[in-house]
């Protein structure tokens, strides 16, 4: 029986042209304003850069593999693992743009299903902002999980 992958997949659209969801999502100074607390540089293919989140005092390497503006950014976070890119694909829908977030392959993983869901959950989060921060020029991770941060440095 053939094994069937298990990923992480989010999707969400946002009332504004590709061109501006691309830029939010690459750009160190929009991403920065409602996904990252700090970003090293721009996501471009072949390139690594370091994101901080606010509630970690860790950067994560983001090693960026294929980007093509106004259509796809693929990254991995981490390349032992080489299944665990990230790919969001852009499709612009009239006067919207359809941002579809997809990750991994986590059957070779113990937790492999908790892990999936976690990944999903991250990943609502981060297209919820990122329509929020567009649409209406608000952070929503602003002081939402600060209970991390709390607990983490316990």
């Amino acid at each position: 029986m053939e094994e069937i992958p298990i990923i992480a997949k989010a999707r969400i659209q946002i009332l504004k042209p590709i061109e501006e969801v691309f830029d939010a999502i690459v750009n160190p100074d929009r991403i920065n304003k409602y996904f990252v607390a700090h970003s090293t540089g721009i996501l471009k293919s072949n390139t690594t850069v370091q994101w901080k989140f606010p509630e970690f005092e860790e950067f994560y390497p983001i090693h960026c593999k294929d980007i093509i503006p106004n259509e796809k950014i693929s990254f991995n976070w981490d390349p032992a693992n080489p299944q665990m890119t990230v790919d969001i694909a852009l499709e612009q829908a009239g006067d919207a743009t359809i941002v579809t977030v997809k990750e991994g392959n986590f059957s070779d993983h113990k937790d492999a299903v908790q892990q999936a869901i976690g990944q999903t959950e991250g990943w609502a989060n981060f297209l919820v902002c990122l329509k929020a921060y567009l649409e209406y020029g608000i952070n929503l991770r602003n002081g939402a999980f600060d209970f991390i941060r709390d607990n983490h440095s316990q």
